[in-house]
């Protein structure tokens, strides 16, 4: 059941980024937030699987924490991504006409 909240959570965290971080329209929308739920999945089971506790305080932050840092990070490197790519393409598209 614990899985099922930080799930929850993470995902919760993956739109709040999404809505808050600048370029939102250069990526899609449940981009962030998957990739939010996914990392708190694994960093609950992995720290599950380390000895933690489920009624634990510190499970609970760290849980919650490194979705919010990896989907700041990916929000951040496809808005880049995205940036240097639709230069290029534009550059090419420009050349070529």
């Amino acid at each position: 059941m614990e899985l099922l909240f930080v799930c929850l959570g993470g995902a919760l965290i993956g739109f709040v980024l999404h809505a808050a971080l600048p370029a939102r329209d250069t990526r899609g929308v449940l981009l962030v937030p998957g990739v939010a739920t996914v990392v708190a999945a694994v960093a609950w089971e992995l720290l599950l699987q380390l000895g933690w506790r489920a009624d634990g305080g510190w499970i609970w932050v760290v849980s919650l924490a490194l979705p919010a840092v990896a989907g700041a990070l990916v929000a951040r490197g496809l808005v880049t991504r995205r940036r240097r790519a639709d230069a290029e393409l534009y550059e090419r598209v420009v050349a070529g006409a």
